[in-house]
């Protein structure tokens, strides 16, 4: 190194650095300085201020989480967003239905604005939101207020990335289709995406995606429950057309829908998700589920190559919810320093929404920096607790 020659703040050396668009990888060291990525290429090591040793590590952009629920201490279901997701790997996250129009405000105050991380939202259609699991927010069709969810919409833009609504029946009942047509028209409107909960909906997935547009999202696209993506163990082919014409599917784990039996056979048919979500909830944040790592070392287990994950929990959640333009889901010179560096820890049973289960070598998070910022990161929570 030349007396001229640049400082960094830090580098990560000697790690298997991911190309988040393609999922090509090459050994190489990121140089950080400030809040932003200075430069990848070999041997920068002497120039950083300090290193970490990241051989045998994939280092990745920070994670983005297309699906997740995060509204804790006011819905049932909501876990702390910080906790359950930064300090395991995830530098933006996406809110899927949690919050709705009437509960938006408190979402904004003492959730999404004071968090590390940064949050997105895909709003309710029911302006009560996803308070508690045992009663459908959409049983008494009222609560789908149009006018309200667009106008929270409209006046949060910076939050507001999309619109949420469960199919199953115990939450819509018998009027899923007039439902789920007013709320593509409230999506349309706003210019904004529906994600599409199945699993024990009334009727066969075919139906549904018939209505659904370009850029909409089915979640739970592995879902064990009736009416999923298989018919006598094959992909069905209106799944395939719906792709085709830009429907998107992603796999949402979560306490009870991601089967195995499911994701198996579709994986090895080649139809794998648009985006990998955890699903995490304050029902399954300390297992099943636990976090995105998990979600991806399940997939991985399944089937699913490095080279196939990494688009799909970085580039394609950041495109599906507007954050790449923040430059969230990439990891290029002078682009910000989110960052996530990822080993290979020992091998786990993990299990399935079913309860069945399978080893896998888990993905175990061991630096997060978010805008440059080392975050503390916590054990995986699967582990015995004299560990």
């Amino acid at each position: 190194m030349t007396e001229n020659s640049p400082r960094y703040d830090l580098v990560l050396t000697g790690g298997q650095v991911f190309d988040a668009d393609t999922g090509a990888s090459r050994v190489a060291d990121v140089a950080i300085t400030g809040d932003k990525v200075a430069r990848i290429a070999p041997d920068l090591a002497a120039a950083g201020t300090e290193t970490i040793d990241c051989t045998g590590r994939y280092v990745l952009p920070g994670l983005v989480e297309g699906h997740t629920h995060i509204f804790a201490e006011v819905s049932k279901v909501g876990a702390p967003p910080d906790e359950a997701h930064l300090r395991r790997g995830v530098v933006a996250a996406c809110d899927a239905g949690t919050v709705g129009a009437s509960t938006f405000a408190a979402f904004e105050s003492y959730v999404a604005a004071p968090a590390q991380i940064r949050l997105v939202n895909f709003l309710n259609v029911s302006v009560l939101g996803l308070i508690d699991f045992r009663f459908g927010e959409l049983m008494n069709p009222d609560t789908l207020v149009p006018e309200d969810a667009l106008a929270v919409a409209e006046a949060n833009p910076h939050r507001v990335r999309g619109f949420k609504i469960r199919l199953s029946e115990d939450v819509v009942g018998h009027n899923w289709r007039p439902l789920l047509k007013r709320s593509l028209s409230l999506a349309a409107e706003a210019g904004l995406p529906l994600m599409v909960h199945i699993g024990e909906t009334p009727e066969p997935l075919p139906t549904v995606l018939d209505e659904l547009r370009p850029g909409d999202v089915i979640a739970h696209c592995y879902t064990g429950k009736p009416y999923g993506i298989l018919r006598d163990g094959t992909v069905l082919p209106e799944v395939y057309a719906a792709r085709e014409r830009g429907v998107l599917f992603e796999s949402a784990h979560g306490k009870s829908n991601l089967s195995f039996k499911v994701a198996k056979p579709a994986i090895e048919q080649g139809f794998l998700p648009d985006v990998i979500t955890s699903d995490t909830s304050a029902r399954n944040w300390r297992g099943p589920v636990f976090d995105l790592v998990t979600s991806m070392s399940n997939l991985r287990a399944l089937g699913m190559t490095m080279e196939q994950i990494v688009p799909r929990v970085t580039s394609a959640p950041a495109r599906l919810l507007g954050l790449d333009a923040e430059g969230y889901g990439s990891l290029v010179e002078g682009g910000p320093a989110h960052v996530t560096v990822l080993a290979d820890a020992e091998e786990a049973i993990l299990p399935d929404a079913a309860g069945n289960t399978m080893p896998a070598v888990r993905l175990e998070p061991e630096v997060v920096l978010r805008a440059g910022e080392r975050i503390a990161t916590v054990p995986w929570r699967g582990l015995p607790a004299d560990a």
